[in-house]
């Protein structure tokens, strides 16, 4: 009970800061609530907030974040879902090769350390700081390595979700082929949901399915990864601690499940789509509690090199992503 009330007043100003994010990008959809979540959060990062807020911005960041792709789930068919996670497996396929390959090549020829070109290619190919967070242990990386990481990784998912919605108006995508785009080329999942859904509801929900289809790519790429390291490690010793569970996306059994209960169970009308619309404000809530722990300048003195590797792995994987849409699969 006391861990859940030293929570409450962080994820208070969470809800603060997003009911002025979530009318406004009714207003101004063209903009969206996720990322004036963001904005909003980023100018009050400025304020030396006190520390009992902490708690509950970092749980809201995370774990409710989470939780709010779950309640999405109770908008979702779940027949939509197989069908599309196994369209994209594919374009997933293709984008994951290019990523890695990308990381391995620009890292060498930037001369960027091996352990941190690779979380950036992880965290760049399948879900940000999470696919960081869960491969560090695995590789052995220390905590200026996993900074450099996930700092990268931020810039461009914070960069993502004001560039995508723009470059695909310009580009004039269809809300398929944004979803597409957007759950395959976007990082991390707060971003890929602010992204999708600014520019439209359908692209949002087809985004979120990809993404979520993409994430579940962080077992077997960091077993491999696991697999590989115990081999260079004497004793094996990262192959005898790992642990399956920690890594494993939870939230997408949740997910699934409220797409099973949407597509099965009868529903009242109506509550499928207000507990959808509760999760979505609780992403904007997400947006600002990320916006709040954003540091630009320190983001920026972090390093230029992993800055640029992230950059070129970010492009490559963008137009590795188009190049198999408009090329294989044809949308």
């Amino acid at each position: 009970m006391n861990k859940i009330i030293g929570k409450l007043p962080g994820i208070s100003l969470a809800a603060i800061i997003a009911v002025p994010a979530w009318l406004l990008g009714k207003a101004f959809p063209i903009i969206g609530s996720p990322i004036l979540g963001i904005l909003f959060g980023m100018i009050l990062a400025f304020w030396k907030r006190p520390a009992m807020f902490d708690d509950g911005v970092k749980y809201t960041s995370k774990k409710l974040l989470q939780y709010s792709i779950i309640l999405l789930g109770f908008d979702m068919n779940l027949f939509n879902v197989f069908r599309v996670g196994s369209q994209t497996l594919i374009l997933m396929c293709f984008t994951l090769t290019v990523a890695f390959s990308t990381a391995y090549i620009a890292g060498k020829f930037l001369n960027v350390e091996g352990k941190t070109a690779t979380l950036i290619g992880v965290g760049t190919s399948i879900c940000g700081g999470s696919a960081i967070a869960a491969t560090a242990p695995v590789i052995h990386a220390d905590d200026e390595e996993v900074a450099h990481s996930i700092s990268t990784i931020f810039l461009f998912n914070v960069i993502a979700a004001f560039l995508f919605p723009f470059l695909g108006h310009v580009m004039g995508m269809s809300d398929h082929s944004f979803g597409l785009w957007v759950g395959t080329a976007v990082n991390d999942t707060s971003s890929v949901v602010a992204a999708g859904y600014t520019f439209s509801n359908a692209s949002g929900n087809l985004a979120v399915i990809v993404k979520l289809t993409r994430t579940l790519m962080i077992v077997p790429v960091t077993l491999l990864l696991a697999l590989y390291t115990s081999r260079k490690t004497s004793g094996g010793k990262s192959g005898n601690s790992y642990n399956i569970a920690k890594i494993f996306p939870w939230f997408v059994l949740g997910f699934v499940a409220a797409s099973v209960i949407n597509t099965f169970a009868p529903m009242p009308q109506g509550i499928g789509s207000f507990l959808a619309q509760a999760g979505k404000f609780i992403i904007v809530m997400a947006m600002a509690s990320i916006g709040l722990n954003t540091n630009l300048v320190k983001l920026v003195k972090s390093g230029g090199k992993p800055i640029l590797l992230g950059a070129v792995c970010w492009v490559a994987l963008s137009l590795a992503s188009l190049a198999v849409q408009f090329t294989i699969l044809k949308t």
